[in-house]
């Protein structure tokens, strides 16, 4: 049992540094590629976790295996096009300029409810309201509606919005993050003064955080919410 347990970290410990050295990807935004090798890692790690009669390194060396060949395909789809279309595929266009293809749907076995399906997660309803539909090689849908039916953006009123740049944690569950700190050019010293008007101090913080514009959110470990500004 003891054995089992101490495998079962080590081969977790393996898997979980191949998954990290494969990126950083959804799995709903993995290749197939990517998919194939992560299911078979989880099968070649299940297998030694349990099997104490199984020599450990027969799984590890095989994930290594898959690791390598998973690093040599990424870079043979940076380097060749055609070869990246084959293994990767390409994607498929469902919707074009507002007429479904139903060539393209059969031949990807999409049904029309699955289409309307992948649309709603788009928060489109209507299928009057797309002109574009393109299934992409992850298997995500991407969108593009009809010009009148878009939502407005401030460049459609000729606004150019202020700059809000992005918002950074300087604290959390009451330690400070230096490293943030040192982004913004302050110190510990600053972030002491910050908080001052809401009466605490950075290790009774549960998050502080600052916005692009300086505006301080904090909360007090106990629950207590204070916003400034």
């Amino acid at each position: 049992m003891l054995i089992t347990f101490f495998r079962s970290i080590v081969l977790y410990i393996i898997v979980l540094i191949v998954m990290r050295l494969m990126g950083k990807r959804e799995i709903s935004q993995m290749q197939p590629f990517e998919l194939a090798i992560s299911i078979m890692i989880a099968d070649l790690a299940s297998i030694p976790m349990t099997e104490i009669g199984i020599p450990i390194f027969n799984g590890i060396v095989p994930i290594l295996g898959l690791l390598l060949m998973h690093l040599v395909i990424s870079v043979i789809n940076i380097k060749s096009i055609n070869l990246r279309k084959f293994i990767c595929g390409k994607p498929s266009i469902l919707i074009y300029r507002g007429k479904i293809d139903e060539k393209v749907l059969k031949k990807e076995r999409f049904t029309i409810n699955e289409l309307q399906e992948r649309l709603r997660r788009n928060n489109i309803f209507n299928l009057g309201d797309v002109e574009y539909a393109i299934l992409e090689t992850s298997g995500e849908v991407t969108v593009i509606q009809k010009p009148e039916k878009r939502g407005t953006t401030p460049e459609d009123f000729q606004i150019v919005p202020e700059y809000e740049g992005i918002p950074y944690d300087l604290v959390i569950d009451g330690k400070v993050l230096y490293e943030n700190l040192e982004k913004l050019g302050k110190n510990e010293k600053w972030l002491e003064k910050q908080l001052v008007p809401f009466k605490m101090k950075p290790e009774e913080a549960l998050v502080v955080t600052i916005d692009g514009k300086n505006q301080i959110f904090c909360q007090k470990k106990e629950g207590k919410t204070r916003e400034n500004g």
